[in-house]
């Protein structure tokens, strides 16, 4: 059961330099597009995979500068018996530390034996895989992994084409489930004479072992096959190969013409099966095919909920269920700073679980704006809603999640969070109360945003004081569309202590009258505008218009947070 303990690319595509010490479980990365996640992948594949040889071009190169040579070496533990064989690979035998995280040359008997390739390719564009060693080099000797040695190391790939498992071809994982072999000589030339039912009778008796075991597993995570499989000749091969042989069900319909999600599904399980010949296992976005309910499934077969992980697996994911599914020392950020990319373990403290859990969308994105709670949420969509309707950018373009701190005193501890993780992230808040000091402090010592309305307002005060008579008037009306004149009256009375009422509101938009406005606006009893759909409407159909005749204090507020959200792009 081997396990990636070192990862380290150079100059491969969109990076320059990359170095990781994975887990032996799971290994989900996250982060924005385009940010070399699935890179990650590939560079994985390309060094372990079991090639003969592989095509690069001139945009395999960093910057397409073929002149620096891309490097790609991976070192890898939890070695068998016969790679650890000195004979074979004593010159190259070395040893890792997982505490301190480093690698020496040669083997020692408190640190584990490993093994390190390495994939070069220079600007003739020729790959060259080599065990790394200096002791080696030293004496100049090189060698590559025996073939059947890179077979077993070679990671299973869960893509687009995952139906390629689904056959006995080489490498695929119904190989790798049992030593069992199709003797398809007869059959073939059965075939020929349009005989794909009399081989497969022969296949059952002698793939029987692994046909149970397929049809255990499809039923282990609901793929709809009937009670038998088969393995028969698939007429839609062009050649006679070891890929003509593949799974069927029992009306003899060939299982690569199942759903994309079902066929991942299956070979995700099946990979869990034959874990004891190759327990690498990539997929590139992860929720591909699959509805949430059969995602969780499929994390749950590869072992992600397992505290002995059955299988190494190196995933990338823009799916908020699969965030919620995995916990934090699963997950990793991938960040791209000046010429290096780098990983961020999420963790599993408190604040950071508990925010993966109710905001999962955000760690998807570039940059995040905790907000104090649904007002300031819906009010920033309103505008961005009103913006984009005037042909301008939208939020989401900027890469921008909006997060709902549901109060000051947790405002600071759903910041952090992101904060801590190399999120560009800024804090949207009321100044009716006043967060925790020195939490606040340390966020923006940290070189974070923090927007406040003006000086012990709430959002419903910062409207009221500062928009047009004609955006007060308007919000007026809204607030009597949602609720009826007596209720807002009532609400006006009970500010007031009964001396204004709605009637002397509107006719009178005093500096007095509009606090009053506020201070009902906000009555906990029955809020005016404190949900998320509220807000958006204030937002899009009343602030957003009435801007240009706010005051200036506002105006300022409100820019200085869409220039924060345009500087992240």
């Amino acid at each position: 059961m081997a396990r990636i303990r070192h990862i380290e690319i150079e100059n491969f595509r969109g990076i320059k330099y990359f170095s990781w010490w994975p887990t032996p479980g799971i290994n989900c990365l996250v982060g924005p597009g385009d940010s070399g996640k699935s890179t990650i992948l590939d560079a994985i594949d390309l060094c372990l995979g079991a090639r003969r040889t592989v095509q690069f071009n001139d945009a395999d190169f960093r910057d397409l500068n073929v002149q620096e040579p891309i490097s790609i070496t991976i070192t890898i533990g939890e070695l068998d018996d016969t790679l650890k064989n000195m004979e074979t690979y004593g010159l190259y035998l070395r040893s890792f530390d997982a505490e301190s995280e480093t690698i020496e040359d040669e083997p020692e008997n408190e640190a584990e034996t490993v093994l390190t390739l390495r994939l070069t390719v220079a600007s003739d564009l020729e790959p060259v895989w080599s065990l790394v060693s200096d002791r080696a080099a030293a004496q100049q000797q090189s060698r590559n992994l025996n073939w059947t040695d890179r077979l077993k190391l070679s990671p299973t790939r869960i893509g687009a084409f995952a139906d390629y498992n689904l056959a006995w071809r080489r490498g695929s994982v119904l190989n790798r489930l049992t030593d069992e072999k199709a003797d398809t000589s007869a059959a073939l030339a059965k075939a020929a004479r349009d005989a794909r039912t009399a081989f497969g009778d022969e296949a059952d008796e002698q793939l029987g072992q692994t046909l149970d075991i397929a049809l255990k597993k499809a039923k282990e995570l609901g793929i709809e096959v009937g009670d038998k499989l088969k393995a028969m000749l698939d007429a839609h091969s062009v050649s006679f190969s070891g890929g003509t042989v593949s799974l069927h069900n029992e009306e003899g319909i060939p299982l690569r013409s199942l759903g994309v999600g079902s066929v991942r599904l299956l070979t995700a399980g099946l990979q869990r099966e034959a874990r004891n010949k190759g327990s690498i296992i990539l997929v590139d976005e992860l929720e591909h095919g699959l509805e949430p309910h059969r995602l969780a499934r499929f994390l749950d077969s590869i072992g992600a909920k397992e505290k002995k992980p059955p299988l190494q697996a190196f995933l990338t994911t823009h799916s908020p269920v699969a965030l919620r599914e995995l916990i934090g020392d699963q997950l990793f950020v991938l960040r791209e700073d000046e010429d290096e990319h780098s990983v961020q373990q999420v963790g599993i403290e408190d604040d950071l679980q508990s925010t993966i859990r109710v905001h999962p969308e955000a760690f998807l994105a570039h940059s995040v704006l905790v907000c104090e709670g649904a007002s300031e949420v819906g009010f920033m969509r309103g505008l961005d809603q009103y913006r984009v309707d005037q042909g301008k950018r939208s939020l989401t373009s900027y890469g921008v999640a909006l997060v709902d701190a549901g109060g000051c005193d947790n405002i600071y501890k759903r910041a952090r969070a992101f904060a801590q993780l190399g999120y560009r992230t800024a804090v949207l808040r009321d100044d009716d109360r006043q967060p925790d000091a020195q939490a606040e402090k340390a966020f923006t010592d940290g070189g974070n945003f923090l927007f406040t309305w003006q000086t012990g307002n709430t959002i419903e005060d910062e409207l009221f004081l500062n928009l047009s008579d004609d955006g007060i008037m308007n919000l007026l009306d809204y607030a009597v569309e949602l609720h009826g004149d007596d209720l807002v009256d009532d609400h006006i009375k009970s500010a007031s202590k009964s001396k204004v009422d709605l009637d002397a509101c509107r006719e009178d938009l005093s500096a007095a009258n509009c606090a009053l406005l506020a201070k009902a606006a906000s009555s906990k009893a029955n809020s005016w505008f404190k949900t998320v759909s509220r807000m958006e409407v204030v937002g899009r159909k009343i602030v957003g218009p009435d801007l240009k005749r706010a005051s200036d204090e506002f105006s300022t507020a409100v820019s200085e947070i869409e220039e924060w959200i345009a500087n992240g792009d």
